[in-house]
C-alpha cells in the first residue's frame, strides 16, 4: 500500500534537510522537485539550483529571501530520527514517481506506443537509496573469498573439463552463451547441459524458439535413456516407464514453446505464471535461442542484428541477476566461421555485441564425420571469471542417442601415456640410429657437393697449366 505523504511531512523533509547537510548528499541521486507541493517546489529547486552552483546547500535565511517561503531548522534533532528520514523520502519519492509514471502511461496507451510502458512503471517502482557501500577490501579477506567461491553458488556443468576451464562451473546471474554454425548441435549441447543439472536435482525451464516441444522432449527421451529415437518409436511404453522411472531422482523441468520474435517479457511472465501454478523454484534457464528474441527496451528492425541483439542480451543478463538462476542461451557463427577451425570474436553472428554483455562464450566445432566419429569440441571465446580464453574442450558423443559426455578419464590418461612413450622411443630411435648417416652418405653419391669438388679441380687444373707454362720457358 502506498504512503500519502502531505505537505507537512514534505515541509518536514525539507526542514531537516537544511538542519543536517548530509541527508541532502544521501538522498540527492533521487531528489526530484517535481515531486513536492506547489508551495514547497519553489523551495526543493532552489536547493538543487544552489547545491549545483556552489556545491553547499543555502541556509534558511537565504531560502526565505529568494522564495519567500520560511524553512527553519529543527531544532534538537536527534541523529536516530535520520534513518526515518531516509526511509520516508524514499517512499515518499517513489510514490510521487509512480503517480507520474502511470499518468504519462495512460497517455502513451491513447496514442497505441505500448513499448516504454513497462519501463515507466518498472523504473518508478524500483527507486531507491544506494545504502550499501559495498564491500570493505581490507576487512575480512578470507569471508570475501569464501562468499564468491562457496556463496556465489557455482554450479558443476556435469563436464570435468568445462568447470576446469571455469574454475568450479557456472554460476547465477550470468549470460552463456553457446555459439555454433548451423546444424552444429547449439540445442543438442543446451539439451544435454540441462540433463546435466537435472540430475544434480536442480529444476529447470527450456524455452524453445525454433524447435517443438514434442521434438524437444524427444530428444531428451533418447539422452536420458540411451535408446534412439528409432528405438523409441518401435517401445513407447518402455520409454514412458524409463523416463517415470527416471524423474523420480532428477529435478522438475519444464519444456516450452514461443514464438520467434518474442522478448525477454514474455519470457519473464511465462517463468511466473509458472512458478505461481506449480509452486516449483526455478534454478536454470534455457533459451533457444538468442538470436529469434526481440528487444524490449527499444523498437529495432529485425535486420539490424548488431543493435538488437545488443539489448536482448542485457535483456537476458537482467532477467538472470533478477531471478537469480542458471542462463544458457545460443548464438549463430556468421558464414566467416565455415570454413575454420579456430574461433574468434568476428566469427559471432551480429560482431561484438553479445561477446561484450556475455559472461562465457563457447563457439561448437564439430562436424557429421567427427560427430560419427563420436567427438564433439567446444572452444573457450570468451569467459570472464576464468583464464580459459582459447582453451578447448573435447567430449564424447553418441550418434544414436544424441548425449554429450566427459571423455573416459581411464582412457584418456592411457592414450596420453601411450603417446608420450611412443615420442620417447622415436627421439631415441633418432639419436641412436645410423640411418639418417647412411641416408647422407647415399645422397652425396648420388648429388655429389660440387662446390668442394669443383674447387679441387680447378685448383689441379690451374696447377698443371703453371707447370706447362714454366717448361715452355724453359725450353
Amino acid at each position: 500500500m502506498l504512503k500519502e505523504h502531505n505537505t507537512e511531512t514534505q515541509e518536514l523533509f525539507l526542514r531537516m534537510i537544511v538542519t543536517n547537510a548530509e541527508l541532502f548528499v544521501r538522498v540527492t541521486n533521487i531528489f526530484n522537485p517535481e515531486n513536492f507541493d506547489r508551495k514547497l517546489r519553489p523551495v526543493a529547486e532552489f536547493m538543487v539550483e544552489h547545491s549545483q552552483q556552489y556545491s553547499i546547500l543555502p541556509n534558511s535565511t537565504q531560502i526565505e529571501a529568494t522564495t519567500g517561503q520560511a524553512i527553519e531548522p529543527v531544532t534538537g534533532m536527534e541523529d536516530q530520527i535520520n534513518d526515518w528520514f531516509l526511509d520516508e523520502f524514499e517512499a515518499f519519492t517513489r510514490t510521487k514517481e509512480l503517480e507520474r509514471a502511470i499518468m504519462s502511461a495512460a497517455e502513451l496507451l491513447e496514442s497505441g506506443d505500448f513499448g516504454p510502458v513497462e519501463k515507466l512503471i518498472k523504473d518508478a517502482v524500483q527507486i531507491s537509496l544506494q545504502r550499501d557501500l559495498g564491500t570493505d577490501y581490507f576487512e575480512d579477506p578470507s569471508a570475501r573469498l569464501n562468499k564468491y567461491y562457496n556463496q556465489g553458488g557455482q554450479q558443476s556443468t556435469g563436464w570435468a573439463q568445462m568447470d576446469r576451464l571455469l574454475y568450479g562451473g557456472m554460476s547465477k546471474g550470468e549470460l552463456n552463451i553457446v555459439a555454433g554454425g548451423s546444424g552444429s548441435g547449439k540445442s543438442l549441447l543446451m539439451m544435454n547441459l540441462a540433463l546435466n543439472w537435472l540430475a544434480q536435482m536442480l529444476n529447470g525451464v527450456y524455452i524453445t524458439l525454433e524447435l517443438s516441444e514434442e521434438l524437444t522432449s524427444l530428444r531428451t527421451d533418447a539422452m536420458k535413456t540411451g535408446l534412439s529415437t528409432k528405438d523409441i518409436r518401435k517401445d513407447i511404453d518402455n520409454t514412458a516407464l524409463k523416463v517415470r522411472v527416471a524423474s523420480k531422482n532428477m529435478g522438475k523441468y519444464q519444456v516450452k514453446a514461443l514464438p520467434a520474435q518474442s522478448n525477454v517479457n514474455d519470457i519473464r511472465a511465462f517463468l511466473k505464471e509458472y512458478q505461481i501454478k506449480t509452486g516449483t523454484k526455478i534454478h536454470f534457464l534455457m533459451v533457444d535461442y538468442l538470436d529469434l528474441l526481440m528487444p524490449v527496451s527499444v523498437k529495432v528492425s529485425p535486420n539490424d542484428v548488431s543493435i538488437k541483439d545488443k539489448y536482448v542480451s542485457e535483456e537476458l543478463r537482467n532477467l538472470a541477476q533478477e531471478l537469480d538462476i542458471l542462463l544458457v542461451t545460443a548464438s549463430q557463427l556468421n558464414r566467416g566461421a565455415v570454413e575454420e577451425i579456430e574461433f574468434d570474436h568476428s566469427h559471432i553472428a551480429g560482431g561484438l555485441t553479445k561477446i561484450q554483455t556475455a559472461d562465457n562464450v563457447f563457439g561448437i566445432y564439430t562436424s557429421r564425420s567427427l560427430r560419427e566419429r563420436g567427438k564433439y569440441q567446444l572452444q573457450c571465446m570468451k569467459s570472464r571469471s576464468s583464464t580459459g580464453v582459447g582453451q578447448k574442450i573435447d567430449l564424447d558423443y553418441d550418434v544414436n542417442t544424441m548425449r554429450i559426455s566427459d571423455p573416459d578419464e581411464d582412457a584418456t590418461a592411457l592414450a596420453d601415456k601411450t603417446q608420450s612413450t611412443a615420442q620417447e622411443i622415436m627421439a631415441k630411435f633418432k639419436t641412436t640410429s645410423q640411418v639418417g648417416q647412411v641416408d647422407r652418405a647415399v645422397q652425396e653419391q648420388l648429388e655429389p657437393p660440387t662446390k668442394a669438388v669443383k674447387g679441387v679441380g680447378m685448383n689441379a687444373k690451374l696447377k698443371q697449366m703453371l707447370n706447362n707454362i714454366e717448361l715452355d720457358n724453359k725450353d
